[in-house]
């Protein structure tokens, strides 16, 4: 049997055109679908965008929400590369509390522990930005928590399959037809 709390990773193709967005995060709201993480972007192809989902739940959920993505004209093609060999990478920005001196200083071998950046400095805060897998990314909140978290941000996770796993957008099947 399933586990019921499994995140499954799905990635749309959809066509880049207003109101993709709403469309879809509207009917998936609707539904009651449980999504976790939602990021969107461009492709290689300036007429697509690639949604990137986690969807939390059993099989059942995952072909329910399959089978709804698919029924939008927009959606080009949605496939679960959540058993493919995949790269992933989730962004942070956090500001955090760091004065200067021996703080600012631990801040700052946090952030080369992690290989993250400061891209920011004010007189009391540090803007950080991080880079990895989710689990790395929670890892560094985690860790800089006692600190103080002043503000936020996260994409979400973002994910593309390993090498010849997943056709480019401009090969796929019907994508000519957003063409013509």
């Amino acid at each position: 049997m399933a586990n019921s709390n499994y995140r499954h990773l799905l990635s749309a193709l959809v066509q880049n055109v207003p109101g993709v967005l709403a469309h879809i995060s509207g009917m998936l709201a609707s539904r009651g679908f449980n999504i976790d993480s939602l990021a969107v972007g461009e492709t290689e192809d300036p007429t697509l965008s690639r949604m990137t989902f986690v969807v939390v739940g059993d099989e059942r959920v995952l072909e329910q929400v399959r089978k709804q993505l698919e029924k939008i004209v927009t959606v080009v093609r949605v496939l679960d590369i959540s058993s493919n060999d995949f790269v992933e990478r989730d962004l942070l920005l956090v500001k955090i509390s760091a004065p200067a001196g021996s703080v600012r200083s631990e801040v700052r071998e946090l952030v080369d522990i992690f290989r993250g950046q400061i891209v920011d400095v004010g007189p009391e805060e540090v803007m950080i930005e991080i880079s990895g897998r989710e689990s790395k990314v929670q890892a560094f909140i985690e860790r800089v928590r006692p600190y103080g978290i002043r503000e936020l941000v996260r994409t979400g996770r973002i994910a593309m399959v390993r090498s010849d796993g997943l056709t480019p957008a401009s090969n796929v099947p019907g994508v000519e037809a957003l063409h013509a």
